[in-house]
């Protein structure tokens, strides 16, 4: 038996069920995946995945047609005669582990990888209905491309800014998306300006490249940076992500954006001081393109569906880059799996920065300490498990702790091991928020002190180096709801 793999490179479903296909390659199942995309587009996708199983192009669709599934990914398992015993499409949990449980071989999935059950695909190439040489409009759930962008005549009278001000987005002015500038911005980028690229909760509004071009002038990006917007929208629309939750959710949570590699530099994305202030135009404006996308096409409008108690600054720009050139370790993007100095953008559901001033600190488990001690107020004091964090170190603070020695690894699981809430802190028995659920935690020593655990793996603290080289100051950024009924950090390369 073999099992064929149809895909499409601009997918995000196949790109979530590539990792299951290696461990079923390794399990020594003979996989074979069919790229409909180009060779240059598959061999790209390929190393950007990491794939670890033979692609190849399924020259003018012949095998999509003969085998003829509704979407991608798609796999279809034949016999030692080529017929086809199991056809699945989309990504599904039950139908990977029902496909390796034929050829006698353990689950891939478990329900706690951090994967949703199941997520829908896109359609199959070969189903697309051709007119002029594009891909018509869809209505199902696979739709690829979307309808054009609505036209709106503005009164010569109406003046464009305030009509523009008034109509769309936050309450900050906007750059007027006319004719013109929008067809700048296409002009850089490389897909047809009616493909859907994903479906933006909590209204799922198709954010097709135009779309997504239009909220980009409004929010004064330059035409680069539909490189970095693109994949960005796929990652907010990954269902691991849950955007529809982090969006109508009444915690502080706004989508926190990461971006790593050579991109920095050739969109000039800054990284060091005041990296979370208003110091760049690519942090700026993709932050805000973002926010707008989010509000005129996800329709998370604050007072409606946007129900934030205090809201978060960040929600009208939340967008930093590593500091690459500081960090002695792998950048985020690698340790998220992406091949070394990978380009690459991160999204994570995050609190406001909490800061952690340690200057006197003079060896690395002085300093872990101290972002221990943030660390386990993270959501609430008294709450554990369910949450995730990131640690964004700067350039001295990591001096400080490379010079003793540790990895990443090592700081990682320092900080999980000391991070906990003292047990003596639930004795009262007063209803307080996270002691209903006390009896499920870990209980730990920690520093002498019987302790629960904060965070339920090390895995759930993300490390990151950015920030200026003068000063001894790092940041603390709690999540939102962690694990699979919450949010959960995604990366998609650029």
């Amino acid at each position: 038996m073999r099992l064929l793999v149809f895909l499409q490179t601009d997918c995000p479903t196949c790109q979530l069920i590539v990792p299951y296909l290696n461990t079923a390659a390794s399990q020594g199942i003979s996989v074979r995946g069919l790229s409909q995309d180009d060779e240059s587009a598959t061999r790209a996708f390929v190393a950007a995945t990491g794939i670890r199983f033979p692609v190849d192009v399924d020259r003018e669709l012949r095998l999509s047609q003969r085998y003829d599934p509704l979407a991608v990914p798609a796999l279809v398992l034949l016999d030692d005669e080529h017929r086809v015993l199991q056809l699945h499409v989309g990504f599904d949990k039950t139908a990977l582990n029902a496909v390796v449980a034929t050829m006698g071989l353990p689950a891939l999935a478990s329900d706690d990888d951090g994967a949703p059950a199941s997520k829908p695909g896109c359609t199959s190439r070969h189903r697309e209905a051709s007119i002029a040489g594009a891909s018509a409009p869809f209505l199902d759930l696979y739709t690829a491309h979307g309808a054009a962008a609505t036209r709106l005549n503005v009164p010569d009278e109406e003046d464009l800014d305030e009509y523009c001000a008034r109509t769309f987005g936050d309450p900050l002015p906007v750059v007027p998306p006319t004719e013109a500038r929008v067809a700048r911005m296409l002009a850089a980028s490389p897909w047809h300006p009616h493909e859907v690229i994903g479906r933006i909760p909590p209204n799922y509004g198709a954010a097709t490249v135009e779309k997504i071009a239009a909220n980009a002038v409004m929010a004064g990006c330059p035409p680069g940076m539909m490189r970095v917007l693109v994949p960005l929208v796929r990652a907010a629309c990954d269902e691991r992500f849950n955007l529809h939750g982090v969006q109508a959710t009444t915690h502080f949570a706004a989508p926190l954006i990461i971006v790593n590699g050579l991109v920095r530099h050739e969109l000039g994305f800054w990284c060091r001081q005041n990296v979370f202030s208003n110091v760049a135009r690519a942090n700026s404006t993709l932050g805000r393109a973002f926010q707008l996308l989010i509000v005129n096409l996800g329709g998370a409008r604050p007072h409606e569906i946007d129900m934030s108690t205090l809201g978060n600054p960040g929600k009208f720009s939340y967008c930093i880059a590593e500091n690459e050139e500081e960090n002695p370790w792998a950048s985020l993007a690698a340790d998220r799996g992406l091949p070394a100095a990978s380009s690459a953008v991160t999204l994570f559901a995050g609190e406001p920065p909490h800061g952690v001033s340690e200057h006197t600190a003079r060896t690395a488990p002085v300093l872990a300490k101290a972002l221990s001690a943030a660390l386990a107020t993270a959501w609430s004091h008294r709450s554990c498990v369910g949450r995730e964090a990131v640690v964004v170190l700067c350039p001295e603070h990591v001096k400080t702790i490379h010079r003793d020695g540790w990895s990443k690894e090592q700081l990682r699981q320092f900080l999980f091991d000391h991070t906990g809430i003292p047990v003596r802190a639930y004795r009262d028995h007063d209803g307080g928020e996270g002691t209903h659920q006390a009896a499920s935690y870990a209980e730990v020593v920690i520093d002498g002190e019987p302790c629960y655990r904060k965070f339920s793996s090390p895995s759930a603290i993300h490390l990151v180096v950015a920030g200026g080289t003068a000063g001894k100051f790092s940041a603390v950024i709690g999540g939102w709801s962690a694990g699979p009924r919450g949010s959960q950090m995604v990366t998609y390369p650029v």
